[in-house]
């Protein structure tokens, strides 16, 4: 690269999305989405020969959003089936939103080669690489003391979403659903009757139907993102 004299963009691959999700505590129901995408580029690089030289790189580019996911704090535990064994008992998890990221690989709209300053502020972040991202290169990765850089200007299509299980009412015929449970006792100290007259705490188990848009929060973005 310290021997080129100027570069063309070539391609771009994405490699990996890194996604980290946490609630916004001023704000229930919304979560951030913290995105790190890792690429790998393949320019053309021009020395003093006219036919240009395939250089490959890595990028990074961060993006965070601002999504609504809703509430839920109900617990779930489940097995695995084993065919002539025990049930392997799963994690316990939650009924907390995922996110998921669908993107295409991204397009190389710009490449410069630019002089590599003394504080090198722009390493800061890129000191960790998933072992992943690294294997994807036929060579070792370095931050070597190159004299200069290429930087690379890439256009990314993405869609951000929050995912998460929930129960669908489905009608059918020839079904009757009970109002009620059958009492299981009688007198007023019974636990069992007392416990029949609790309302089911369906709010613990279905995320609630906002329908007064929750986007209205400020920075909100509820639709895909570009």
């Amino acid at each position: 690269m310290n021997k080129a004299l100027t570069i063309k963009g070539g391609k771009a691959e994405l490699l990996h999305v890194y996604i980290d999700v946490e609630p916004v505590v001023f704000n229930r129901g919304f979560y951030t989405v913290d995105m790190r995408f890792f690429y790998r580029v393949t320019l053309n690089a021009y020395c003093s020969c006219p036919r240009p030289v395939e250089v490959e790189g890595l990028c990074v580019f961060d993006k965070r959003v601002i999504l609504f996911g809703s509430e839920g704090s109900a617990r779930i535990f489940s097995s695995k089936v084993r065919m002539d064994a025990l049930d392997r008992q799963m994690m316990e998890q939650s009924n907390m939103p995922v996110a998921v990221v669908e993107a295409v690989d991204p397009i190389v709209l710009d490449a410069k080669l630019v002089e590599c300053c003394e504080n090198r502020c722009c390493d800061c972040d890129i000191c960790e690489i998933p072992a992943c991202v690294c294997q994807c290169f036929g060579n070792e990765l370095t931050m070597g003391d190159d004299c200069r850089r290429a930087f690379v200007t890439l256009g990314q299509f993405s869609i951000v979403r929050l995912e998460r299980d929930t129960q669908l009412l489905i009608p059918v015929i020839d079904y009757c659903m009970p109002d009620k449970e059958c009492s299981g006792g009688c007198g007023s100290e019974d636990p069992c009757e007392l416990f029949s007259n609790i309302c089911f705490p369906v709010g613990e188990f279905f995320p609630p139907n906002n329908t007064e848009r929750p986007c209205d929060y400020e920075g909100a973005k509820c639709c895909c993102s570009r």
